[in-house]
Order: structure tokens, then C-alpha cells, then sequence
């Protein structure tokens, strides 16, 4: 391992490490959450989406306003950061922790750490791009919204929150089983078929 190697481990064990510091009145709630979305159970989906769907029924039939909106989700995220510290303890048993969950902790902790590396590495080539290649950039971006723009006319866009919020909670669980894996690694053959009859016409 090189020394710049060596640097960036070490700093993803500190991030990761102030990260589990400032999540441990929160580990046990993590962790069942975890559980959740990664399927332990078999009925975890369909509780998972079932809990989805009414909570977006409920917003359709409420219709609240953006503001109404917007102070009900930072109220409850407050009433969440007071009260989970105090309950998650006393309803989990803080004296249950074992080794295990710990461990378990400390990579759900190491691969936020990673996400968010990943998503600041994305951002810093967007920005690379930008200064090098501005064309290209504008292009690129332009098209995006646009394409995103359509789509957001074409769906409603309480739907296309839900779509993409279920989506997103379903994505560990598929990752997890392999779903993912499995259907991209079908659409990567078929690729790879149309490549290799494209080049025999070609021949």
C-alpha cells in the first residue's frame, strides 16, 4: 500500500469514527433500520412499501401546502432528534449491544463515509468538466433537465415522488440479493451480443 494509500484509509477510519460518534444515540434505531432494508425478513418489503403507500396516500388526501409541508417534516425531524436519544435505549436496551453490532455499526457508519465521498467525487469531475470541456458541460446539463423536465410534465408529481422514494428504499435490499447484479450483468450480455453482430455485419 502507497503512502497516499495509507493517508486516505486513515482518513476514512477518522471520518468514519467521528461519524459513529455522532450517530450513537441513534445506533440502535440504525440498525433496525438496516435490518429493514436489507430484507432479514421476507415481509420486510412488502411492509416497507405498504408503509410507503399510505404515507403518500395520506399527503394526497391532506394536499398540504409546500409550507404546511415543509414545517410538519422539520417538526417531526425534530421531535425525532429529542426523542429518540431519550426512548432508544429504555425500548432497545442499550445493555443488549454486542460485538456484532458494533461491527455491523461501524460499516453502515463506513459506507455513508464512502457515499458521501463518492457523491463529493461526482460533483468535483461535474466542476472539472465545467472548466475544460464548458461545451460539453452545457450540453450535458441541458439535455438532463430538459429530459427531467419532460418527464416531470408527463408524471404527476406526487407519483414520481413516490416512484423514486420507493425506488431508493428498495435499493439496498435489492443490492442485497443480488437483483441488481443480476439484471445488469443480463443487459451487459445483450450488449455485448448487439456489439458482436454489429461487427460480423460489419465484416
Amino acid at each position: 500500500m502507497t503512502e497516499g494509500d495509507n493517508k486516505s484509509a486513515n482518513l476514512l477510519a477518522q471520518e468514519t469514527a467521528h461519524l459513529e460518534e455522532q450517530l450513537q444515540c441513534w445506533r440502535e434505531v440504525i440498525l433496525a433500520g438496516d435490518k429493514v432494508l436489507r430484507w432479514e425478513k421476507p415481509w420486510f418489503p412488502g411492509a416497507l412499501m405498504a408503509a410507503t403507500t399510505v404515507l403518500f396516500l395520506l399527503i394526497y388526501y391532506l394536499d398540504p401546502s409546500v409550507l404546511t409541508g415543509l414545517s410538519c417534516t422539520v417538526m417531526l425531524l425534530c421531535l425525532a432528534d429529542y426523542l429518540v436519544p431519550t426512548l432508544a435505549p429504555r425500548v432497545f436496551g442499550s445493555n443488549k449491544w454486542t460485538t456484532e453490532q458494533q461491527q455491523r455499526f461501524h460499516e453502515i457508519c463506513s459506507n455513508l463515509v464512502k457515499t458521501e465521498r463518492h457523491v463529493v467525487g461526482w460533483w468535483r469531475r461535474l466542476c472539472t468538466l465545467k472548466e475544460e470541456k464548458p461545451k460539453m458541460y452545457f450540453t450535458t446539463v441541458i439535455s438532463s433537465l430538459l429530459a427531467v423536465a419532460w418527464i416531470g410534465q408527463q408524471v404527476h408529481n406526487l407519483f414520481l415522488t413516490y416512484l423514486i422514494v420507493s425506488f431508493l428504499l428498495l435499493l439496498p435490499g435489492l443490492n442485497q440479493h443480488g437483483v441488481i447484479s443480476k439484471y445488469v450483468g443480463m443487459a451487459k450480455r445483450e450488449i455485448n451480443k448487439l456489439l458482436k453482430q454489429k461487427e460480423k455485419k460489419n465484416e
